[in-house]
């Protein structure tokens, strides 16, 4: 593998990163407009609800984000059994038996 091939990873947990908070994003805005566990009216009635939004959006796109990029690594994965003959060749039946022999 030469320099030329090997992905940027700083751009591609980036991106992914990014994607992740994005995704987290919308995730607590959902959580938040469709009131899930009384949320948004927990939120709505506070005076620090802006800081809780805040701390509930960073750790969720932290989550999202590792997770995407796992996902993201994982798929780029290359197969080190490459040479290995896929096909299987032809099956042979075997008979086994099974049990003990006392003596």
């Amino acid at each position: 593998m030469t320099q030329n091939d090997e992905p940027n990873l700083i751009q591609l947990y980036l991106r992914h990163c990014a994607i992740g908070f994005m995704l987290a994003a919308v995730f607590v805005a959902m959580l938040l407009f469709y009131d899930i566990a009384r949320l948004g009216t927990l939120v709505a009635g506070s005076d620090i609800g802006i800081l809780a939004v805040l701390i509930l959006w960073i750790l969720h796109g932290t989550i999202f984000g590792a997770v995407q990029f796992a996902v993201s690594v994982m798929l780029n994965a290359q197969d080190d059994n490459d040479d290995d003959d896929h096909h299987g060749g032809r099956m042979i039946p075997i008979r086994v038996t099974a049990g003990s022999r006392r003596r």
